[in-house]
C-alpha cells in the first residue's frame, strides 16, 4: 500500500530579469525625456498656460465637439441604414448602398470636405419638388438657394457624416453576420418580416460586436475635425490655435494646447466606451461561463 504523505510543493515563481531590464530602460528614456521637455525653452510651457483655458480655445473646443458629436450622431444611423440595405433582398438597395460605400471609402475625406465646402459654387440651389414637369415656367416644387439654406458649419458636418457612415455601414455589417443564422431562421419561423427580425432579433445582438469598433471611429472622428478646415469660416480646436500662433509666431505651445484638449476629449471618450462595452457584453459574459 502506497503511503498518502507527500511532501509540500515547493513553488517557486518564474524570474524574468530581461523583462525587468527593458522595463527599467523605458521608464529611464521616459523620465528623461519628461525632465528634458520640462526645460526645454522650445515648449514655452508659459504660453501654454496662458492659452489652455483662453476662451477662444475653449469656444472652439466646443465647436470640436459638437462637430465631432453631430457627425457620428448621423454617420450611425446613415451606416445602420446602408448595412442593413446591404443584407436587404431587393437588389435596388444591395445596389444603392454598395455604390455609397464605395465612393466614400474609396476617397480621402479631406478632398471630400474640399467638395463640400465648394458646393455653393457647384451648386448654386437646390430644387424641391417634382422635376422636369412644368407648366408656362411654372414648376412643381421650389427652388432654395444653398447659401442661404446651409451654413458653413452644417456643410461640415454633412461632409464628415457622410465619409463616415460608410464605415460605420461596414462595421454594422460585420455585426450582424456575426449573428448565427439560425436566428433569423427562427423569427422567420414564428412569422416575423425581414425588418422585424433585423430590428429586434438580429441588431440587438450585433451590438456586443458594434460597440468597440465604433467607439474607436467616435474617437478618430474628434481628430478627424481638424482637417475641417478645407471648409472656409469652420473654426475648430485645431484652426483657432492655428489662428493664435499665427498672430503670435509661436506655434509649438499652441500645438500642445490643441494636443491636451484632444487627450482630454480622448480620455473622457475611451472611459465611457469602456462602460458601454462592458453593458452589452454582460450577456456574453454569463453564457461563457455557463458553457465553461
Amino acid at each position: 500500500m502506497q503511503s498518502t504523505n507527500h511532501e509540500p510543493i515547493k513553488a517557486v515563481p518564474l524570474r524574468h530579469p530581461i523583462r525587468w531590464v527593458v522595463a527599467l530602460f523605458l521608464a529611464a528614456i521616459s523620465a528623461a525625456f519628461v525632465i528634458d521637455a520640462a526645460h526645454r525653452s522650445a515648449y514655452d510651457w508659459k504660453s501654454f498656460g496662458k492659452y489652455l483655458f483662453d476662451s477662444r480655445v475653449i469656444h472652439a473646443a466646443g465647436v470640436t465637439l459638437a462637430l465631432t458629436a453631430l457627425s457620428m450622431f448621423f454617420a450611425i444611423i446613415l451606416g445602420i441604414s446602408f448595412a442593413v440595405m446591404r443584407r436587404s433582398p431587393n437588389p435596388v438597395f444591395r445596389s444603392v448602398a454598395w455604390l455609397f460605400i464605395w465612393a466614400f471609402r474609396g476617397t480621402p475625406v479631406y478632398v471630400q470636405l474640399v467638395f463640400w465646402g465648394l458646393l455653393s459654387t457647384i451648386y448654386h440651389s437646390f430644387f424641391f419638388g417634382i422635376p422636369f414637369i412644368h407648366f408656362n415656367n411654372f414648376y412643381l416644387g421650389f427652388h432654395q438657394a444653398i447659401s442661404q439654406q446651409f451654413s458653413l458649419f452644417w456643410i461640415a458636418i454633412i461632409g464628415l457624416s457622410l465619409n463616415e457612415a460608410a464605415y460605420m455601414a461596414e462595421i454594422v455589417r460585420a455585426g450582424l453576420l456575426s449573428v448565427d443564422s439560425g436566428q433569423e431562421e427562427a423569427a422567420t419561423a414564428l412569422g416575423m418580416s425581414w425588418w422585424t427580425t433585423m430590428r429586434f432579433v438580429v441588431i440587438p445582438q450585433a451590438m456586443r460586436i458594434i460597440i468597440p469598433p465604433t467607439g474607436n471611429e467616435i474617437v478618430s472622428m474628434l481628430k478627424t475635425t481638424s482637417l475641417v478646415t478645407a471648409v472656409p469660416l469652420v473654426t475648430d480646436l485645431y484652426a483657432r490655435t492655428r489662428d493664435i500662433s499665427a498672430e503670435t509666431y509661436n506655434p509649438i505651445p499652441l500645438l500642445l494646447v490643441a494636443s491636451a484638449w484632444y487627450l482630454f476629449f480622448t480620455t473622457i471618450l475611451m472611459v465611457i466606451q469602456y462602460y458601454v462595452e462592458k453593458r452589452f457584453a454582460r450577456g456574453h459574459s454569463a453564457l461563457i461561463g455557463v458553457a465553461s
